[in-house]
């Protein structure tokens, strides 16, 4: 049992596609299908169930599955323990961020880490935090760089380096605005009109809806989105209030004041607590390290 016909079987799960697999792995869907069909060859079983254009797993390829994983990730391991022993900081370097601290957090230290090392290849992936948690879990990214998960994880180092104090804002014309330059709002008086928020299964979402659950309230949304440049600019045209980072509080915006205890988002990175990891990662863990200094936790 090989560790390609491992990983085309991997890939074939996780996109319930041939094509799509042979599209992550750079091969052509022919060499892809004659792996499975070794690997199928040499378990002595099928592996997916092809009805029509329908990828399925067949009971034994759900038992193969997370074995698999565990064989490719112990693989990996073993090699960047081995590579880690020359104390050459190159390679490759699986990073997944969310798409808002890839914009306004790493773009500074991206550029001071390519430049002090130069023959780290980025891999970097734009994630959900939720997706990011699930692929560090896995083995398929190295480390994440993402909005951390309410609750820990035993599998995982989680560290914190950043905290986001999220503002209630709205347009500069929604009625909200009047009001907030009268008096101080309550969080039911926000609930009198649409807001537009993250995803409720998000975790910035997730902290969001708790705060109004503990007051006994449901939050009106009318439109969700996990990218909150998009909720800003659904926000600005007045399409609901919502909830954003301070620091994307602008003169299209007007920041409410509420009578609630601020809420904060943590954010920092994390890596599996089982896995070696590559001197890339442990450099790049340094430079994140670094930034405590310059931008405190509030």
């Amino acid at each position: 049992m090989d560790t390609q016909s491992l990983q085309a079987f991997l890939a074939v799960a996780d996109t319930q596609s041939f094509s799509r697999a042979a599209e992550q792995l750079h091969l052509t869907q022919p060499a892809v299908s004659k792996r499975i069909a070794t690997l199928e060859s040499q378990v002595g079983t099928r592996l997916f169930d092809r009805i029509g254009r329908r990828i399925a797993l067949t009971e034994a390829g759900s038992v193969l599955l997370p074995q698999a994983r565990r064989i490719l990730f112990s693989v990996e391991d073993s090699r960047r323990a081995l590579a880690n022993l020359s104390g050459q900081v190159g390679g490759k370097l699986t990073l997944a961020t969310s798409h808002h601290i890839g914009l306004h957090r790493l773009p500074p230290l991206l550029k001071q880490y390519t430049q002090r090392h130069p023959e780290v290849t980025l891999d970097l992936h734009f994630l959900d935090s939720e997706q990011a948690y699930q692929g560090v879990l896995d083995g398929t990214l190295e480390m994440a760089v993402v909005t951390l998960a309410p609750h820990p994880h035993e599998q995982l180092q989680v560290v914190e380096l950043w905290r986001d104090r999220l503002c209630f804002a709205c347009a500069i014309d929604h009625p909200l605005t009047y009001q907030t330059s009268q008096s101080v709002l309550s969080l039911t008086d926000l609930c009198e009109y649409n807001c537009v928020m993250p995803g409720a299964k998000t975790f910035t979402g997730s902290l969001i809806a708790q705060r109004f659950s503990q007051a006994g309230l449901e939050l009106p949304v009318s439109m969700a989105t996990n990218y909150l440049e998009t909720l800003k600019m659904m926000c600005s045209v007045g399409l609901g209030w919502s909830l954003l980072p301070e620091k994307m509080i602008d003169s299209e915006l007007v920041e409410l004041k509420v009578d609630t205890p601020p809420i904060y988002r943590p954010l920092g990175y994390l890596v599996h607590t089982n896995r070696t990891l590559s001197n890339a990662a442990r450099m790049m863990i340094e430079e994140l390290e670094n930034t405590r200094g310059e931008s405190p936790i509030k």
